[in-house]
């Protein structure tokens, strides 16, 4: 029986090299991948608990340490290594920038915040003052076409100023290239532009509102905005349901890999 949620085994067939290289095979396997990549999918699409994972799936446990093992990020010689997952999803942005005659890596960035609330199981929490939400706080960095190419996530109390630092300073390789970094006036300030200078060697353009002086879309800013509305087609996502921000940060990646497969 297939779900909404799966998506095809020739699509399957282009990531499973990556998920597979994560466990070293000393005897044959007992399971599909593909079963449990789709089952990982069920439970993002649905927002239902692991253990209320259909019968017609692996066992929930096993499925659970199959994403584990894939969001996992391990340290080589002190340089923190991508996860599996992070690994799919650069191959996928990359193939499908070239596929429509772009440079594998963009020359400017979207950045963006979004704060949502926590439920009962997460364990970090902050509160966003601003937007008066208890929880943590998404930092994304897209390209024109909304593809992502940096994702942080923090508690709501961290200002967007500081998490587009964290987010610019942990996808360094996936930012090397860019030229210009897009915000709106929640970023403003000669202190961070001189610090995105310094970390990624982009220049930073604030689009306010104010100055367009009439209702008019925002140039360039609906990008990211349609990218964040991509997210909330995902159940999972519409509150952190994660106990550690490191899990929320992979799901988040993992909507993307489900959207860009679709896309193929």
């Amino acid at each position: 029986k297939t779900y909404p949620s799966d998506i095809s085994r020739e699509q399957f067939e282009k990531i499973r090299p990556i998920l597979e290289s994560v466990r070293k095979k000393t005897h044959p396997r007992t399971l599909d991948t593909y079963d449990v990549f789709n089952a990982i999918l069920y439970i993002l699409k649905t927002g239902c608990q692991w253990s209320a994972l259909p019968h017609d799936y692996p066992k929930y446990k096993t499925v659970h340490s199959h994403f584990m093992k894939w969001n996992e990020e391990k340290k080589v010689h002190g340089k923190k290594q991508p996860s599996a997952l992070e690994q799919v999803l650069k191959t996928n942005v990359g193939e499908a920038r070239m596929s429509n005659g772009r440079k594998e890596k963009t020359s400017m960035v979207i950045v963006d915040a979004q704060s949502v609330k926590n439920t009962d199981t997460a364990r970090e929490k902050g509160y966003d003052a601003g937007k008066k939400v208890s929880g943590i706080k998404r930092h994304i960095a897209v390209d024109t076409n909304g593809l992502l190419h940096g994702v942080e996530v923090t508690t709501a109390n961290v200002t967007d100023r500081d998490g587009a630092i964290l987010l610019a300073r942990e996808s360094i390789e996936n930012m090397s290239e860019v030229l210009k970094m897009l915000v709106d006036g929640g970023y403003s300030g000669e202190k961070f532009a001189a610090e995105i200078i310094k970390v990624i060697h982009a220049t930073v353009e604030v689009v306010k509102r104010s100055e367009l002086h009439k209702f008019k879309v925002i140039p360039k800013r609906w990008v990211v905005e349609r990218s964040f509305a991509w997210l909330e087609k995902c159940r999972r996502l519409w509150k952190n349901c994660e106990q550690k921000l490191s899990t929320s940060r992979q799901m988040i990646i993992l909507a993307f890999i489900s959207l860009l497969m679709r896309r193929i």
